[in-house]
């Protein structure tokens, strides 16, 4: 969470919230329906990138959004963060027979 944290300022520029990070973050309850309508209506993108970040407030809401980068095609964010100071475990999930990363944000 820490590196998520002291890169909002890069991520700020570099996440693309407008096509399905916010529904998928609405999806996964990281976002309250109030929060997704408030972050849609800020003007620019910085500025709801900003709001977004400053919702994760959790390793657990961290982790949320780094899979919804993954599943909204923004994996090159994700390894931005990774490269940056955080690290990334394998999980496997057997429902829908598919493998799944966790991302585990550490100093």
């Amino acid at each position: 969470m820490e590196s998520v944290m002291g890169l909002q300022c890069e991520l700020s520029d570099i996440v693309e919230p407008d096509f399905g990070l916010l529904d998928h973050l609405l999806s996964v309850e990281m976002l309250t329906r109030t929060d997704y309508d408030h972050i849609r209506c800020l003007r620019t993108v910085y500025r709801r990138n900003a709001a977004i970040l400053d919702l994760i407030t959790s390793a657990d809401r961290c982790a949320k959004f780094l899979q919804a980068l993954q599943r909204t095609d923004q994996q090159h964010v994700v390894n931005f963060v990774i490269q940056n100071g955080g690290t990334i475990t394998t999980i496997l999930h057997y429902t829908n027979v598919e493998v799944s990363y966790m991302i585990v944000i550490s100093k």
